[in-house]
């Protein structure tokens, strides 16, 4: 094809009984295009079912013997091939009926005989054009619902994990819960028409049920970690998490209409309900309990069964079907269950490590995929939507920072503000042509508009981001802002702005304390934790700002990884250091200080109070750390060192830590060891 549309010649099924047609316009087209040739419909659909992909569109007659031009469209509609590929009609046949029936049929576009050769090439080469946009469109789209939905994820998964970090208990308890969530959603609506569930209500669900525990920021420490049985009265104050989790949703007057926040208030208040009515808070019984809180009820059952906790071992998958289904843990809806065990195998898998696809990327798959098996005006809408539905979300995270976000389209030349950005700056939160609006210039400047488009177009498709520090004088006080800009490019001629989304924070609230160059400084590249300097810059700060806090230090390495290096080779060595660095964010908590310090040695600070029994906390992550890395089995060697005094320094603390890791692997593989003083004295001898 032409340079305009790509490098590579696109393929074109010209379908005419008449042989002389074919002729004519073999010779328009094939000096730019490959020209396939059909006598017939038939002989056409025989083609495009072995090849249909290979083709980029269809020049097709009405008036054919065996098959005409709308026995084609009818069965280009029944299998789906109408929605990828575009079919222009060519006839000699002029009536508005004719016409009409073809463009109901899908047909892009329709060519009158006989043929002027100038307007056949640039309607073949613009419906060309058009659709390979639409593609490229598409892939625009999945790349920004996937990011919004990352980030959307995140922002879910960071106010769940504040849970579970108080709970003593892994974040993976939130991707089992969702995960869990979601495959019984997708089998329930399968297995009947009994719950009207769309995509868009299952992605949302499946989101809200990382909330369904938020109600335990409200529970005291010494109840929510008690290792042993809870007394009638503590029992009480522990029930109270699904009330407290409701009301924190409840409260949030602005969103209560947003269906995430719905979903979440349902399964808050209700995921301790059960079937039979003897759940609690409020005794409710059968399909009077909402179903998204039903199937997170049964989700959150069986990964409490499977996961070890202060007060109970882990069963095994199997221990707790067979008590779910026996009724050993409440009773639940009947069609749940059927679900659940139909859906078992696949669980199992998750929590073996065998599904490789995350439940964020299905949906975001899912979405992108709705958008384009549409067509026409229809797949606009349905794209509209779906975008429409991310900024839903997105508006009930906005309540949680003080920025300014904003997203700005280059071809409609609209700048769009969220809420708190539009109140901010006191204007509207759509705005067409923004360089020309006298309030927004008001307060950003005249100046700032003057250098964003300069700005922006030194960034390039490969570096697309753009940060700053610079003076604004909003709402008429001059103040240092931080600004980061993600520029996004199209590139069907030249690479050209297309729109560019981002924020404006003050410089105070964000604590920007430094500059990105010292940032990545201090981190490991390969696994993103911090590396020795970093560590000991942030245990410094630790040391210096909370003095009555206590710290213990744990020192560790992995276990044959040299021999894993050698039999497997250097880069499956770097999967096994990022698989661990990751186990190991999973299961600290967000005070805590992890670091990699060299090679496979790693350190953990722990950050506790003096309520929290440190040898628990070490023992689940310890365990937390070792499994299998394909075909590896991944063990570690620990050394844990207690801060005994308010005076004792973190170098000492290091080298107890160090001494308790030598004592450790002389003594054997895949254990930990806590410091005491016989361990210096053998080490001294």
């Amino acid at each position: 094809m032409t340079d305009t549309v790509g490098a590579a010649r696109e393929r074109i099924l010209v379908v005419d009984d008449s042989e002389m047609n074919r002729s004519i316009l073999a010779d328009m087209l094939s000096e730019k295009f490959d020209v396939t040739e059909a006598e017939d419909g038939e002989v056409a659909l025989e083609i495009l079912s072995k090849q249909a992909h290979a083709f980029s569109l269809v020049l097709l007659d009405i008036v054919m013997p065996v098959k005409d031009g709308f026995d084609v469209l009818t069965e280009m509609n029944r299998t789906g091939l109408i929605e990828n590929l575009p079919v222009i009609m060519i006839s000699a046949e002029t009536a508005s009926a004719q016409i009409e029936r073809a463009y109901e049929l899908g047909a892009t576009d329709f060519i009158t005989r006989p043929f002027d050769a100038s307007i056949v090439y640039r309607r073949v080469l613009n419906t060309i054009f058009l659709y390979a946009k639409q593609r490229k469109l598409m892939g625009v789209i999945e790349q920004q619902i996937d990011e919004k939905e990352q980030n959307s994820s995140m922002m879910v998964d960071i106010l769940s994990h504040i849970v579970e970090f108080r709970n003593g208990e892994s974040g993976l308890h939130i991707l089992h819960v969702r995960t869990i969530t979601d495959f019984l959603l997708h089998k329930l609506v399968k297995k009947t028409t009994r719950y009207t569930l769309t995509d868009a209500d299952i992605s949302v669900i499946s989101m809200a049920s990382a909330l369904h525990d938020i109600g335990k920021i409200g529970i005291d420490d010494k109840i929510l970690n008690k290792p042993g049985k809870l007394t009638a009265e503590e029992f009480a104050v522990m029930k109270s998490h699904s009330v407290i989790g409701a009301n924190m949703l409840q409260s949030l007057t602005a969103y209560k209409d947003n269906p995430l926040v719905r979903h979440a208030y349902e399964i808050c208040r209700w995921h301790h309900e059960r079937w039979d009515g003897k759940g609690y808070p409020d005794g409710l019984k059968g399909d009077d309990i909402p179903i998204s809180a039903q199937i997170v009820a049964l989700a959150d059952v069986y990964d409490a069964l499977t996961s070890e906790r202060v007060y109970k071992p882990a069963l095994t998958g199997e221990q707790a079907k067979q008590m779910i289904l026996r009724g050993e843990c409440g009773s639940f809806n009947p069609l749940l269950l059927e679900c659940f065990a139909d859906e078992f195998d696949s669980i199992c898998a998750m929590f073996t490590g065998c599904i490789t696809d995350n439940v964020a990327r299905r949906e975001v798959r899912n979405l992108a995929d709705a958008a384009l098996h549409s067509n026409g005006i229809a797949a606009s809408d349905r794209t509209l939507k779906l975008l429409d539905y991310e900024r839903m979300k997105y508006s009930f995270y906005e309540q949680l920072t003080d920025e300014i976000q904003f997203e700005y389209n280059a071809e409609t030349n609209i700048l769009r503000l969220s809420p708190f950005g539009a109140n901010k700056l006191g204007v509207d939160t759509e705005i067409v042509n923004p360089a020309a609006n006298r309030l927004l210039k008001d307060q950003l400047g005249d100046e700032w508009f003057g250098n964003l488009g300069k700005v922006l177009q030194q960034t390039t498709p490969s570096d697309p981001e753009y940060k700053c520090e610079c003076q604004l004088a909003i709402n008429g006080e001059m103040r240092w802002y931080s600004v980061i800009m993600r520029v996004i490019w199209t590139d069907e001629i030249q690479p050209t702005i297309s729109s560019v989304i981002g924020k404006i924070a003050d410089v105070n609230t964000t604590h920007v304390a430094i500059s990105e160059l010292k940032e990545k400084s201090m981190r490991d590249p390969l696994t993103g934790l911090l590396n020795r300097a970093g560590a000991k810059e942030e245990l410094q700060h630790k040391f210096d700002s909370f003095p009555d806090r206590k710290f213990a230090v744990a020192v560790f390495d992995i276990d044959r990884f040299k021999s894993a290096n050698d039999k497997y080779g250097h880069q499956f060595g770097d999967k096994v250091l990022k698989e661990l660095a990751e186990r190991l964010l999973h299961s600290t908590r967000v005070h805590d200080i992890c670091a990699r310090v060299g090679g496979d040695e790693f350190v953990i600070v722990f950050d506790y109070d003096a309520d929290y029994d440190i040898h628990a906390i070490v023992a689940r992550v310890f365990k937390s750390l070792c499994g299998k890395v394909d075909d590896f089995d991944l063990t570690v060697s620990m050394g844990i060192a207690e801060m005994t005094c308010k005076s004792q320094s973190f170098a000492s603390l290091f080298k107890q830590a160090d001494i308790a890791l030598y004592v450790t692997k002389n003594g054997g593989k895949n254990a930990y060891a806590f410091y005491d003083k016989s361990m210096g004295d053998a080490v001294a001898h």
